[in-house]
């Protein structure tokens, strides 16, 4: 099994195997009560006996493969159900004990569903694009459709954006030719794109967190002996432009967080500077106070004057000196400024809170 669940690197293990394999999509369409993974999720099974990603918290999958085996054998979608409340259901067997009720909709991956448009999901991911992905439920056969943002003013796009409102998926009634049905819609958003500002050692640790994330990875370092592939086999794109031309490559634009530790004072000046004109939503600065207060002088600026604060130094107080614990530090920073969350304990949240974690 790969419990990597980021969907876009799912799609890529699909594409590579899917006219060898038979492929059955799997989707948590509905929860009641505290599940592991809520509506929205994905998992992928082939004819090999392969597991791509996770709907429950490990414990349901191989249960799941043999219904993923009937959909393949039968061509046709089904439903199941986990209630994790009943003492004759399968996941209060497992002793799952979390209480919760998940339902699954398997559906065959096949070309005469359109591959259930994955392959246009993929591409539109590749651009970077958002989307939502529509899943018919009930019904005989399996069908998906797909909403790009070349279909922002088309007004069934513009109702269903309406009606998910901020959540990731919901289940909606929809008008289709062939009637009213309903239909799971999912908002589906490229991977979190972090900028790594710096290649050396320390930087190893990190890239691979957050890699591991699921999260595409740049790292920018001109210097020759920094930012070596064999040093970074995990990161999508090595930049080795200056950092002062960072607003001219392509990707500029598309960086949602940024961590600077290049142990250069000028090259982190040049690279707050030049990222204050970005779309990052966390820009981080390895070093004490003082380091920071001379990278931002460097930068001629002042703390007023910066559009995206800079946590420096960077990182939330978990103790630890190593590398791999201040990567862990900082991605757990980053990770909850970019999803909106204070990193407060999860036993100190209250029954409702928690269970919408």
């Amino acid at each position: 099994m790969i419990s990597n669940n980021d969907f876009p690197r799912l799609l890529r293990l699909w594409s590579t195997d899917r006219h060898t394999e038979s492929w059955v999509l799997g989707t948590v369409y509905k929860t009641t009560g505290p599940c592991y993974r809520k509506a929205g999720a994905f998992m992928l099974f082939n004819s090999l006996g392969q597991q791509f990603g996770l709907l429950s918290g490990g414990c349901l999958e191989s249960d799941i493969q043999r219904y993923a085996k009937e959909v393949m054998a039968s061509g046709q979608p089904t439903t199941i159900c986990y209630d994790g409340s009943d003492e004759d259901d399968i996941s209060f067997q497992f002793g799952i004990g979390c209480g919760g009720t998940v339902y699954i909709l398997l559906q065959p991956i096949t070309e005469q569903n359109s591959y259930l448009q994955l392959e246009a999901l993929a591409e539109s991911l590749a651009r970077r694009e958002s989307s939502i992905y529509l899943q018919k439920v009930m019904g005989d056969s399996a069908e998906a459709q797909l909403l790009t943002e070349a279909d922002q003013n088309n007004s069934q796009y513009l109702q269903i954006t309406a009606q998910l409102g901020s959540s990731k998926a919901k289940l909606l009634m929809l008008e289709t030719g062939a009637g009213r049905h309903e239909y799971l819609a999912t908002r589906i958003t490229p991977p979190i794109h972090l900028l790594v500002v710096g290649g050396g050692v320390d930087a190893r640790p990190l890239v691979g967190m957050a890699s591991i994330l699921g999260w595409e990875v740049s790292v920018c370092d001109p210097r020759p002996a920094n930012a070596r592939r064999e040093h970074f086999m995990s990161v999508d794109n090595i930049l080795d432009c200056p950092v002062s031309k960072l607003p001219e490559h392509w990707l500029f634009d598309t960086f949602d967080a940024a961590i600077l530790m290049s142990h250069n004072l000028q090259m982190d000046a040049q690279a707050l500077s030049v990222l204050q004109g970005s779309r990052a939503d966390y820009l981080a600065l390895l070093g004490p106070q003082s380091r920071r207060a001379s990278v931002i002088e460097l930068a001629g600026m002042q703390d007023s004057e910066l559009r995206i604060p800079v946590a420096g130094p960077a990182g939330i107080n978990l103790g630890g000196e190593l590398p791999e614990s201040l990567a862990l530090s900082i991605l757990s920073q980053c990770h909850a400024v970019l999803h909106s969350a204070d990193a407060q304990p999860l036993y100190q949240l209250s029954p409702a809170l928690e269970q919408s974690q």
